[in-house]
Order: C-alpha cells, then structure tokens, then sequence
C-alpha cells in the first residue's frame, strides 16, 4: 500500500467504529433533500433544524462538513465519547454569525463556546435504521459531564398540514425551519429522501466563479457575483448583500449559500439572492 498504512492497522480502525480520513477530506455526511407536499410521511421523525455549524465528531475530533478541524476548548470535546456523532454546532436562534465565528476561530474563546451547543441528531456508526439509532443516541445524551451536547429532540410526522403549521410556528420564534428523518433508513452519505428539510425558501450552494461590477449606486463595489452551479451551469446572483458585504465580497472560489424562489422552466434558480458564506471555509 503506497500510503504506509498496513492493512491490520486499517482493519483496526474500522473495527474501532471511526472513519478513516485525511486532513483534507471532508467525512462522509448525510446530506438532506428538500421536502415537498405530497411526499408519504408515516414513516418520518421531525425535529427543528438549527441554524449553526455543521459538526461532526469522529470520537477522538471535532470537523466540519467540509473537513476542517474545529479548534473547540478541551473541556468542551474531552466529555463527548468515543463514537461518531453528527450534529449542529448551534449558539441559538438567530445567531448564525456568532456560531460561524467561534466555529471558524482557530484561538478558542472560551466564553463564545460557553454560549455554543452541541445539537446531536444522528449515530453515523451505529447500526439500523434512524429510529434504532435515535433509541441508542438518547441513551447516550447528554454525557453528565457535557450538558451541551444535547440530543435534538423528535417526534412523528403526522399530516401535511401539521408539519406546515409546525414549521410557520418555528420561523415565527426565530427558528429556520424543519428537518425530517426517514425511521428504517440507515445511516449513508450523500443527498436522498432519507433526510429531508422543510424552510419558507429554497437554498442551495454554488462556487464564487467571478465579480461583476455594480451600477449606479453601486458603482466601484460589487453589482453581482457570477457562481457555477453543481450541474457546470452559471448564475448571476445580485440581491441580498449589505453595502459591507458588496465593499468586500465572497472571494472566488469560495462556495456560497444562496436562496431562491422555485426554479425557471430550464431548472435555474428563480430569485436567486445572497444568503451567506458557507462557515467552514478559511478555517
């Protein structure tokens, strides 16, 4: 093997229950679809969807989605045991800027992460389906020690028409909306209907391919961003910046969240606007 590893050594690490990954590889997450009406619901969990970090602790380190170590305070990890687990890295509602910013320090600030929480909502090691792994991850939170990481809480989908009112409810106290768990689906990466988020608004993500100049009162500072889609296709996105953020853009490269209205008879994206800079880049 030309990466130094013997085969015993990578047998063990699988046998350990943690996932074996470089610097720079990001782990291998569940990532969820978007849900529609109209889409069977007996066979969901539904929990809040917190607006923070994504987080994943492979039993020894904290990472992000895209596979930056997370500089949290010993006292904060030294408590969390030693299997994966996947969740939100959270500061409460409405404080998505201040959990980016204490997740992308790499000087912990202790008192930020006395504010942060650990929001569990999945065991990607452990066997069976959601609803078996829920069983064992509330048998594992919070650890006496760590109170703040907590497991989200869930409860069954029932009607369409609950979980509409049930994510307008939690919008209107701050919230971002809902996130659904198919019960018998196993752990497994990659985007599917076995997880499933419900918001007022689309999102999606896109790579920063150029800056187009402004107009008018814009003129001298950033009139769009220029972005490729995931598919190779390019969209100009031109709403939902601050003036500080039109002075001092999205640099290329980096990889957005925007959110949009539905999409166009060609697929693209209808009212496309800037939302925010995904957080575990430049860490």
């Amino acid at each position: 093997m030309t990466d130094g590893l013997s085969r015993r050594r990578l047998l063990a690490v699988f046998a350990a229950g943690l996932w074996l990954r470089w610097a720079t590889a990001a782990p291998a997450l569940l990532l969820a679809g978007v849900y529609r009406r109209g889409m069977p619901l007996a066979d969901y969990w539904v929990s809040e969807k917190y607006d923070g970090v994504r987080g994943y602790w492979d039993g020894q380190r904290l990472w992000t989605r895209g596979g930056e170590p997370v500089a949290a305070p010993a006292w904060f990890t030294a408590p969390l045991p030693a299997v994966p687990l996947d969740g939100e890295l959270w500061a409460g509602r409405g404080r998505f800027e201040q959990a980016a910013s204490t997740v992308r320090s790499q000087t912990p600030d202790d008192a930020a992460w006395r504010a942060m929480r650990f929001m569990v909502f999945d065991l990607p090691a452990a066997p069976g389906g959601f609803t078996e792994r829920l069983s064992a991850l509330e048998a594992l939170l919070p650890p006496r020690d760590a109170p703040w990481a907590q497991p989200v809480a869930q409860h069954r989908a029932t009607t369409h028409a609950a979980l509409q009112a049930e994510m307008e409810r939690v919008v209107r106290a701050g919230g971002e909306g809902l996130v659904l768990h198919r019960g018998g689906a196993p752990y497994r990466a990659g985007r599917s209907d076995d997880l499933l988020k419900f918001k007022p608004y689309d999102d999606a993500e896109a790579r920063v391919v150029g800056h187009l100049p402004g107009k008018g009162r814009h003129a001298g500072r950033l009139g769009a961003l220029l972005v490729e889609l995931p598919d190779g296709r390019r969209l100009r996105i031109g709403g939902g910046f601050s003036d500080v953020q039109r002075d001092d853009p999205p640099p290329v490269g980096s990889t957005i969240t925007y959110r949009y209205n539905g999409t166009t008879a060609a697929g693209l994206p209808r009212f496309a606007r800037f939302l925010r800079v995904r957080a575990d880049q430049g860490l």
